[in-house]
This record gives C-alpha cells, structure tokens and sequence, in this order.
C-alpha cells in the first residue's frame, strides 16, 4: 500500500487517493461524454495505483500510471486532456517555483536548506538574506539558464550541479589567495589603500580582512600560505632590536636587549596569531557566515625565513590545542580556519629538526581534529616535483607556468563542479559492462556541457564585479572595466568533474567491492575513463578540467535519495540512505587503517583535481602513539589524509568531547551523567553512516576497524 508521495520540491507527504480522483475528474470535464471514464473506471485506475509495491512514490510516476490506464482503457482523447492538464500545471510550478521554499525558510521549517551548509546559521536574518537570494537563484537557473536537459538530469540525479544558488552571480567557486603579492605590494578594500605591513600584528590583521573580503565575493572555500607571514616576523624582531638597542644600548648588555626583544616577539606572535583565530571566528560575511579558509602550515626548507614561520606555526597549533570558548566559557573546538600541516623529510617523526612541530600536530589532532596531513614526499611525485596548499574546498590545481616558466598555484582559481552519479549507472546497467561504459559516456557528455555552462557563465565578467579578487591582488591585477576572460583559459584555473559512489557502482557491477582484487580493477578502470574524459575535454577546449573525489557528504544523501525512490531498495547499495563518497571505502569495510590509506592512495593518484582519505577515530586521547604511527605512515604512502572523529556536546554542562554509550544503550555525557539526548549533540562525520561508528584502536600500529549496529 503506498504511504507517501513525493513531491516535486524533495518532500514526501501522506498519500491522498482523492487527489487522483479530482485530476481526472477534472480532465473528464475537458472531452467529450464519449471519451470520459465512468467513476468505476477512475476506482479501477486509483487502485492500480495502490497497488504498487513501493510504500513511496514520486508524483510523476503516479501520473505515468494514470495515462497508462487511460490508454488501456481506449480513452485516448481523456489521456491527451490529461497530459495538458500535468503540462498547464507545470507551467503554474515554473512561474513560481520559490514561494514555499523562502516562506519556509523564514518561518525555520526548512529543514534541508537549513542542513545543506553547517557553516550557516539558517535562522540569523544576515543568512536568511542570502539563503533567500540562493533560493531565486535556483530558480532562475532552473527556469532560465540552464539547457533543460541538464536540469532533468540534475532531478534525476544522473548528475549534480552544484551550487545553483549562486550560479546567477558571476563569481567562482574556490581559490588560493595570492597573500604574498596582496601583503608585499599593498592592496585596496572598501576604496581605502592598505599599504604593506610593517610588522607581524598589522600583517594578521591585513590578512584577516583580506580573508573576509575574498569570502564575501565567492561561494567556496579559500587557502592561505602562511609562510609569507615569517618576513613580517622578522620585521618585528628587527624593529625591536633597533629600538631596543638605541635606547638601552649603553645600559644593557646585548644578551639582556636580545631576551627583552625575544620576549615582544613573542607576546606579538602569540596576539597576531590570535587576532587570526578570533577575527575568522568572528567574522560574517556578506553571505552570511564565516569566512571557509583554510591555513596551509608548510616549512619550505629553502625559504629563507624557515624559523620564523616554525615559530608561527608552533603558536598557531599551541592555540588551536586550547580552542576557543564558547558563550558559556567552555574551551570549544573552533570550525574555522581549518589547518593542513605538510610532512617533509625535517618533521616526518624519523629524528627530523622539526619533529617537536609534528608531535604538537599530532596533539592537536588528538584533541581538535585538526590539522589534516599532507605528504611533501607523495606530493612531490603526484605534481611535478611541487608542494601547494589545496582550496578551501581540498580541491587541487593542475601545475601551470608563467610566460617565465615558473611554476604559479597561488592567485588561481576553480570555475566550479559537476558530479555524475556513479552508482545510477550501475543500476540501469544490471552488471553489463558494455552497457555501463555506454552509458557513462552519455552521462559524461552531459557532465562537459554542464560544466562549459560553469564556464561559459563565467566569460565576459569584468575585474570590477570584485575588486579585491582582479583588480586589487587576490587573483590578478587588472584595470578597471578589464574581462577576466584571460584567467579562464588556457589551464590557469580548473573546472571539475566530482563523482560518487565507486564502492557502490562496484558492488553492483561485480558483487564485491573495490578492495576485491576483481572489484578493484573494475573500480580501476572507471576512475581512469574519468581521468582520461577530463583529459580530452582539456585538449578539446583548453580549459583545465579535473576530476575531483572529495567529500561531498550531502550529496552522498541525495543521490541514494533518488535512487532509492526510483529503483527501491537494493541491498548494500540504496537500502543505507547514503552512498560512499568518491572513491572511499564504505565504512563497513573490515580493514585497518594502514590498509586503507595505502589502498585509497592509488585512487588519489588518478584524482588529481582533489582527493583526500580519512580514518574514524572515537578515543583519539588516549591513542597519541597510534596517531604517530598513522602520521609517520602517511609521509610514505599517501598524499592527503586526516583524522575524524564524533564531535560531541553536552548542553548541561557544556562538555565537549565524546559522549559514550552506557551499558544500558544510552547516551550518557561522561562529565555530568546527563542522559537526556535532547540536551545534547552528537554527531557522526564525513563517511555518511547512519549507524554507530566505532574504531577499535590499540597503542600498536594495528588499528583495526569495525562497526556496531545498536
């Protein structure tokens, strides 16, 4: 018996048979008596409908069903009456397609608007602002600009465009800012000169404002350098030794002048750095969040100013370890800036000059789920001999040279993204794989035209739509009125293509999942067609296509959202609410965690636009050694990974950690006994699992994973 319907807008309601009733009764009074169906008939075609198998359907399929029985029925005048009257009210949706979500949303009913970007605080009228604003973008995206077939596509979840709540904007998505050029040679915000720093507190302040000024005219994340901040450090010391020794020169010796000018050093880095942490957390965009960015923590070994930017980075982890208090008082972890910290053969854990950093690193790992790692060694080998920051979004540019043939990753950007729904196409494809491979290069076609939309949307856009990224040095340095077009082309920025759900396209197609060696080389041989499509497509246009397998975990819902209503329940595929992200393996998975960042390391490599690997973790504080071991492993084997756990919070006593469960299968806060899960959050994060996540991990270099269904 069906139970509920589901609308065109995402939402399900109870099912209603009248419903039916009134639009063909509606339809009859459109013919002829002659062609009209008697109410016996229109009985016999509500209860076709009620006989389907699936407790949910989709409006469009009811109404499929309906015309089916009107056909049966030699009714054929009533069906074409019928196919108007489903037309004419699409017509109604599409000339108001708005009103219930924004009306929703101002009321806080919105659920899935409220969910879909947990930097966002839905219920702020700020935010609500541009939640609004997103909401007429999608609309006029759908309505308007976009080809139909790539909005039927996205419905149908054969592909996601994403961010069609700014596509109206000629903005992009994510970039890495070019500090060192912004901070050198000065920069303009808000029609006011902002001269180069002086010293190192003027100089976090400087790159604090630049950070929110970038946020407010693009949609996603953003990277900084933070090695271009040791010169400003060492201003500071320089300023203060002259100081220092004209005024007391005669009076003190110049161990004593070094230790006083030691100790201002230090009091102004530990206040710059704070300025960054406080002013990023405090911070409202335009759009109405934090600034997304993330801080890139790198020791170039022939940078000049290496100790300085060690001592800028031991602060930045020192403080990150202490968090930031909330409204109560309590030490929180703070969501932004997310930090990634570079392993390199001076602080790989192996007796490297640097290796007290990684021991910080990893504490801060422990108790603040940050940083995230890279590999120089593994790097190095995927890009060319170089070491860069992702963007704020983990997505990574292609090397590109200037007319010098200088290799330049910071100033660039990312046009935008498009994912294809991997595990659809298994479906449909019923294990054959002549008629997968067919069908993926359908998919990928519409995929290059959705994406040359992104771009095509983008071209003609002059450098005054956003001063701070083209005319003042994030990105470029163009001329009022200038297009933008050159940044575009030629491979300067790249434009990707997401996937999702390898395991389960695999499992569907062989019966196991991609650590079997016959599910492996399948899974293999997709991600290189993907790779080798966004190859072509960069010969064919010139553009800097990249095919990009990071998280996207509410796209993970979605797509088994649709799938599952579509082709029901199938085992180990829709039947858990969600697919595996990219080419992650699914969390059940019984494999430690070594084997798993070796394993997914290979898929890293053909997803070169962006990849990065994660192990769940619950009891990190007491697992310090193992985290070593993990970090010391990841330097050899795996470019980009990080450490997950479940982020907890009790509301009575504001603990944050992590909430266990009880003997008695309670959640129970461990600091003030509180049992009450209305009064406290606790989360899962990034692998999408519905269930209970538990990594069993010993003090040994076995970190065994297995999952309890409670």
């Amino acid at each position: 018996m069906v139970k509920q319907i589901g609308k065109r807008n995402g939402k399900f309601v109870d099912y209603d048979r009248n419903k039916i009733y009134v639009a063909v009764s509606k339809a009859n009074n459109e013919v002829d008596e002659k062609d009209r169906v008697t109410d016996e008939q229109i009985e016999e075609i509500i209860k076709y409908v009620e006989s389907s198998k699936k407790k949910r359907l989709l409006v469009e399929d009811i109404q499929d069903m309906v015309e089916k029985k009107l056909v049966e029925f030699n009714k054929y005048e009533l069906s074409k009456a019928y196919m108007l009257y489903r037309y004419e009210r699409s017509l109604v949706r599409k000339a108001n397609t708005t009103d219930d979500s924004i009306l929703s949303l101002i009321k806080n009913s919105n659920k899935d608007l409220a969910e879909e970007n947990s930097n966002k605080n839905a219920t702020i009228a700020s935010t609500q602002r541009d939640l609004i604003a997103g909401e007429v973008s999608k609309d006029l995206t759908k309505r308007i600009l976009l080809p139909s077939k790539i909005v039927k596509a996205h419905e149908d979840g054969i592909l996601h465009f994403h961010d069609m709540d700014y596509f109206i904007q000629p903005i992009f998505n994510c970039c890495l800012i070019n500090i060192s050029d912004m901070l050198d040679n000065g920069t303009v915000m808000n029609g006011k000169l902002i001269e180069s720093p002086k010293s190192f507190q003027v100089a976090c302040t400087v790159m604090t404002q630049i950070i929110a000024a970038v946020a407010s005219s693009q949609y996603g994340g953003q990277s900084v350098d933070m090695k271009h901040l040791g010169k400003y450090l060492r201003k500071s010391y320089d300023k203060y030794m002259n100081q220092y020794t004209e005024k007391y020169g005669d009076k003190l010796t110049k161990k004593v002048i070094k230790d006083l000018v030691e100790d201002r050093v230090k009091a102004e880095l530990a206040s710059g750095v704070q300025t960054i942490q406080y002013q990023i957390n405090t911070l409202m965009t335009t759009n109405g969040q934090s600034p997304f960015v993330t801080l890139f923590l790198h020791l170039d070994p022939e940078d000049e100013y290496i100790e300085e930017n060690a001592m800028i980075i031991e602060e930045i982890l020192k403080q990150r370890l202490e968090g930031i208090k909330n409204k109560k008082g309590v030490y929180v972890t703070p969501a932004f800036p997310k930090l990634i910290y570079v392993l390199d053969e001076h602080n790989n854990l192996t007796g490297g000059k640097y290796d007290y950093l990684t021991k910080l690193a990893v504490k801060c790992s422990v108790k603040r789920m940050y940083p995230d790692y890279i590999s120089a060694k593994k790097m190095k080998e995927n890009y060319e001999g170089n070491i860069f920051s992702p963007m704020g979004c983990r997505s990574f540019l292609a090397p590109w040279k200037d007319e010098n043939g200088n290799y330049k990753f910071e100033g660039r950007f990312n046009q935008g993204v498009v994912s294809i729904n991997l595990p659809q196409i298994a479906i449909l494809a019923d294990k054959d794989e002549d008629k997968f491979f067919s069908l993926l290069d359908e998919r990928l076609e519409l995929c290059k035209e959705a994406l040359m939309c992104r771009h095509h949307a983008l071209l003609g856009t002059l450098s005054d739509v956003s001063p701070i990224h083209w005319q003042y040095g994030a990105i470029a340095r163009l001329e009022q009125g200038e297009k933008i077009d050159k940044y575009l082309k030629n491979g300067y920025s790249s434009i990707s293509l997401g996937y999702i759900g390898i395991y389960e396209m695999t499992k569907l197609m062989k019966g196991v999942s991609q650590t079997d060696p016959k599910g492996h080389d399948f899974a293999i041989k997709v991600m290189n067609k993907l790779r080798e499509a966004c190859e072509k497509w960069k010969k064919e246009t010139g553009l800097g296509f990249a095919l990009y397998g990071t998280p996207a975990e509410s796209l993970c819902y979605r797509f088994a959202q649709i799938d599952k209503e579509k082709y029901g329940s199938i085992k180990d595929v829709t039947d858990k609410g969600y697919y595996t992200n990219s080419y992650h393996i699914d969390v059940r998975e019984k494999i430690d965690a070594f084997e798993k960042l070796s394993f997914e390391s290979e898929f890293q490599k053909i997803s070169s636009g962006g990849a990065i690997s994660y192990v769940e973790i619950p009891n990190m504080l007491h697992n310090t050694e193992a985290i070593e071991d993990l970090v010391k492993f990841i330097y050899d084997n795996i470019q980009y990974a990080e450490f997950n756990t479940k982020s907890d919070y009790c509301h009575v006593c504001g603990f944050d950690g992590e909430i266990q469960i009880n003997d008695n299968y309670e959640w129970e806060c461990p600091n003030c006994g509180n049992k009450d899960k209305n009064k406290m959050s606790v989360t899962r994060r990034t692998c999408g699992y519905l269930g209970e996540n538990f990594w069993n991990v010993g003090k040994t270099k076995e970190i065994k994973a297995r999952v309890t269904h409670l």
